[in-house]
């Protein structure tokens, strides 16, 4: 865990998952740069910069982005950042054969699944985590459009080298994730 350093708002930690993976994150193997997509305060990219990874954190807000600025110089990293709203319809936000890996983390949008699949270049990595359909439980989200169905998320991308799937429950805080970590082809 990290310790408190002082800073006048908290140091918000990777998530565990993106820290057990890390090793398959490294400059010297990844095919290019690291997208943390729908990044929020980007914590996840900000994790990966410090490891000296080329982080591009993207979100639909520029408050978030600019909190992630601020993250990243405190910690001294270098970020950078990309204000874009990922759910325009019928619109490929994400240039293709771009991101030697991607993290998502409890975001989904179903549409923008086969724009991940074209943005990542061969053998880049993904890294996605989020809720399922069972976080009902447990409180928000609760609308099946920001809830994974039993299989889904593999199901997205079964066709990759599969490295880490699991979909249950987890604790501190309970909730209901699937996560899956897969190399394109």
């Amino acid at each position: 865990m990290a310790e408190d350093t002082g800073h006048t708002h908290h140091l918000s930690l990777p998530a565990e998952l993106l820290v057990k993976f890390a090793p398959l994150l490294r400059p010297e193997v990844l095919p290019g740069p690291v997208l943390d997509l729908a990044s929020g305060e980007g914590q996840n990219g900000i994790f990966l910069a410090l490891q000296g990874l080329d982080v591009t954190c993207c979100d639909v807000s520029r408050d978030a982005l600019d909190r992630a600025e601020e993250q990243a110089r405190e910690e001294g990293a270098v970020i950078r950042t990309w204000q874009v709203d990922l759910e325009q319809p019928d619109d490929n936000p994400l240039p293709e054969d771009r991101y030697g890996a991607i993290l998502v983390f409890r975001y989904l949008h179903r549409p923008l699944m086969h724009c991940i699949r074209k943005a990542l270049k061969s053998s880049g990595i993904l890294v996605y985590e989020t809720f399922t359909v069972a976080q009902r439980q447990f409180g928000r989200p609760r609308r099946a459009e920001h809830l994974l169905e039993p299989g889904e998320l593999r199901s997205f991308f079964s066709d990759w080298e599969i490295l880490h799937d699991f979909e249950g429950i987890l604790d501190d805080p309970p909730r209901a994730m699937a996560q899956l970590v897969c190399r394109k082809p």
